[in-house]
């Protein structure tokens, strides 16, 4: 049985168009690169030799094949999101005259509420990080425990936060630039302690590494750019510490950010600002779990409940 060549330099420009043009993250570049491959193996086996003779029929026919293999909802959705990106892009570039992933249709998800963490164990694991400076005052400690501050004082994502450089940090502003999905730019405000440790942060840097060292706020501990594993190591090993919920992320730590506004009374609008969110929809599930600790309140508290 042939097989398609996945690196046919269509396919390879459709990477780079996503890239360079889109600005799509390097983790989606990976799962639509991922897709492409299992869909392409699929059309393999039907003796189909170029994706440019797909028809709508066979994306059918492969979407059905997902479901008999026991693929989630939810990965089955991004699947057929890939497909159709990847097509519309052939007609782009006026490869094909017809997209066959036209009419196919994208099962609803349903969206499971954010996992957080409560407000009492973010306090107890950030206030003792603090009372242990006197004991650990080394670069990394510093740097760790300013991740942990931006992550819960901004609701940043993994990418902004290790795509920031010295000069998105304004001190005298209390603001930061982020940059996010689709190279939007958008500023947040830092709290009070974020400035500070910001300041610590930025006279250790100078102190281990030398003064204009680096473009980038968060360097390694030899003075490279740092990177998402590593970010992701120090939030998971800081909140196994204080937490009992499964996801221990980064991304756990914007949820926390939001959910924590709005319990406390934030115009959900203005979340969506501060999250970056293209529109309300995306930011609409933080309501559902302000909605669950008042139907829990009022469970408590009315004697008829």
């Amino acid at each position: 049985m042939k097989v398609i060549n996945f690196k046919m330099n269509y396919t390879e420009n459709f990477f780079k168009y996503l890239t360079s043009e889109k600005r799509y993250s390097t983790h989606t570049i990976i799962a639509y690169e991922n897709d492409l491959k299992q869909f392409f193996s699929f059309l393999s086996e039907k003796n189909i030799l170029q994706p440019t003779e797909v028809s709508g029929k066979i994306i059918r026919e492969w979407i059905v094949n997902l479901y008999e293999n026991k693929i989630l909802p939810r990965s089955i959705h991004r699947k057929i999101s890939t497909i159709r990106a990847y097509y519309k892009y052939l007609m782009k570039m006026e490869i094909i005259s017809d997209n066959p992933a036209r009419f196919v249709n994208i099962p609803k998800v349903p969206k499971p509420l954010p996992v957080f963490v409560k407000e009492n164990e973010m306090e107890n694991m950030l206030e003792n990080m603090l009372e242990n400076d006197k004991y650990v005052n080394d670069f990394e400690s510093i740097r760790n425990k300013l991740i942990l501050e931006l992550f819960y004082g901004t609701g940043m994502r993994l990418s902004e936060l290790t795509g920031l450089k010295n000069s998105d940090v304004i001190l005298n502003e209390n603001i930061v630039k982020v940059r996010g999905k689709g190279n939007k730019e958008r500023l947040i405000p830092l709290t009070a302690e974020s400035v500070n440790m910001l300041k610590t942060y930025h006279n250790k840097t100078e102190e281990v590494f030398g003064i204009n060292f680096s473009e980038w706020l968060f360097l390694t501990k030899k003075g490279d750019k740092i990177y998402n594993k590593l970010v992701y190591r120090i939030v998971n090993s800081s909140l196994k510490n204080i937490t009992t919920v499964n996801k221990k992320s980064p991304h756990i730590l914007r949820h926390t950010f939001a959910t924590h506004l709005l319990n406390r009374g934030a115009d959900i609008n203005a979340i969506k600002e501060l999250l970056g969110h293209a529109n309300l929809n995306a930011t609409q599930i933080y309501a559902h779990n302000t909605f669950e600790k008042l139907k829990s309140i009022y469970k408590q508290a009315h004697p008829r409940a």
